[in-house]
């Protein structure tokens, strides 16, 4: 069975860093497109970042542009959102996503990764 388990996340002042990994099971992440995705309190999920299979394509939503990062590790078959400069709208729960085509969301999610930035 295709899975997603997630690790990270945590509550960090404004400012900080922390980094999201997502390592799928039963499933390469060079045969998917990965994305992340965050839901806040009261608010529906949305688009954050996402990644090609061949890792040559990144789209990220405009409000973490410049802020974070996504990437692949082939090797250890796992994506990682890397997030910097965390602002307290950033809070909310982060979930790894796997789909088939890069146009759609996919139907494989992860658990969920709570993430609060606050002072």
């Amino acid at each position: 069975q295709s899975q997603l388990v997630q690790s990270g996340g945590g509550l960090v002042p404004p400012g900080g860093s922390l980094r999201l990994s997502c390592k799928p099971s039963g499933f390469r992440i060079s045969k998917y497109t990965m994305s992340w995705y965050r839901q806040s309190s009261g608010k529906e999920r949305e688009f954050v970042a996402k990644i090609s299979r061949s890792g040559r394509s990144v789209e990220y939503a405009p409000s973490v542009e410049g802020r974070f990062t996504i990437s692949p590790d082939y090797t250890n078959n796992s994506i990682y959102l890397q997030m910097d400069s965390l602002r307290p709208d950033d809070t909310g729960v982060y979930f790894c996503n796997a789909g088939e085509d890069w146009a759609t969301r996919g139907n494989i999610w992860g658990q969920g990764s709570p993430v609060s930035v606050s002072s």
